[in-house]
């Protein structure tokens, strides 16, 4: 990695520690959370669950949540718990989608399924979701509970739709968008909303807010698509191309078969079918990708959802957590993991 694309990355890892200052002790509280409700006689629930919390991950779902609370004028506990309980989901959901795509690397490191099983694996999954929603009962709050729960059932939805579509090369690009939406993109609405939700405030700004959510969501799941493609290895911490290993259609691919006809459609289909992509194939299709035009047409999508987050937020007054959520976009642009 040159010295630039160093500082580059260290000065996106700077802005975001900016953004996320603003919460940082509720955080804190997340992680000791965290902590105390993976307690278990049962000792390798703890262990895997410590060895899933310490493997990283920049915690952008609970920030959001606490964000919007504060944006909308929410000073409780419920928040951290509440926070508590979508890492929880999210790290569920982690853990089922790399036993269905049989990663062995997660975070530049083993991944659970591939140190302890995929039987234990999917049983701790099981046991992070019931988890978060006996966290969420015990706030006595029914939209936000049936909120969560009508969540985590899109997100199952949309796991289940890429792997009905998996190595389909007719896959449309409004089929991989709804798919976005379920896996990625409700969770981050439902986030902010659940802060707009605490504060009180109405629901139109609700509504606002659960918009900016679902565009950031696009945009973050649209750059991690893109990353498979233009990311160094060491720092995304997974081969490059690992999406069409693993039989996934994403945005580029896409983009890259409507430009270039059958010939893309061809290295595609061919990508797809022998999942051990030589240095020599792999290079061809990230040359195509790249010379045709499609990795700039996946970065123009998603900075137009980039956009259309930050003017979501106008319906909100100026404030610090206002310009902490309106930063985020830039920051999922620039990121290189």
């Amino acid at each position: 990695m040159s010295s630039t694309e160093s500082s580059a990355g260290r000065s996106v890892a700077e802005g975001l520690r900016d953004i996320i200052q603003l919460v940082q002790d509720d955080l804190l509280e997340v992680e000791k959370l965290f902590e105390r409700q993976v307690e278990s006689d049962v000792a390798l629930v703890g262990e895997i669950a410590r060895y899933v919390r310490d493997g990283g991950g920049k915690r952008i779902r609970p920030a959001l949540l606490l964000l919007a609370s504060r944006l909308c004028g929410y000073r409780g506990e419920r928040a951290v718990l509440l926070a508590g309980v979508v890492e929880f989901i999210h790290s569920a959901t982690l853990l089922h989608d790399d036993i269905i795509d049989e990663a062995t690397v997660r975070r530049g490191r083993r991944s659970v399924n591939s140190r302890w099983g995929n039987d234990i694996t999917v049983l701790l999954g099981d046991f992070l979701y019931t988890k978060s929603m006996s966290m969420a009962l015990s706030q006595d709050n029914l939209p936000i509970l049936r909120l969560l729960s009508d969540v985590t059932l899109r997100m199952i939805e949309g796991e289940l739709l890429e792997i009905e579509s998996c190595a389909d090369v007719d896959v449309t690009p409004e089929g991989h968008l709804d798919v976005i939406r379920r896996k990625t993109a409700d969770l981050f609405a439902a986030c902010v909303r659940i802060g707009a939700m605490l504060g009180g405030v109405g629901e139109e700004k609700e509504r606002a807010l659960a918009s900016y959510g679902l565009n950031l969501g696009v945009c973050f799941q649209m750059v991690d698509d893109l990353l498979d493609y233009t990311a160094d290895a060491r720092v995304l911490g997974k081969p490059v191309l690992n999406d069409v290993r693993e039989g996934r259609v994403t945005l580029p691919a896409i983009l890259l078969m409507q430009r270039t006809g059958e010939r893309g459609r061809e290295l595609v289909r061919r990508a797809l079918d022998d999942r051990d992509l030589d240095a020599g194939r792999a290079d061809e299709l990230l040359d195509l990708a790249r010379s045709s035009g499609a990795l700039d047409e996946a970065r123009g999508l998603a900075e137009q959802y980039a956009q259309a987050a930050r003017r979501d937020l106008l319906a909100f007054e100026a404030s610090p957590f206002r310009d902490a959520l309106e930063a985020l976009p830039g920051f999922v642009l620039a990121r290189d993991h």
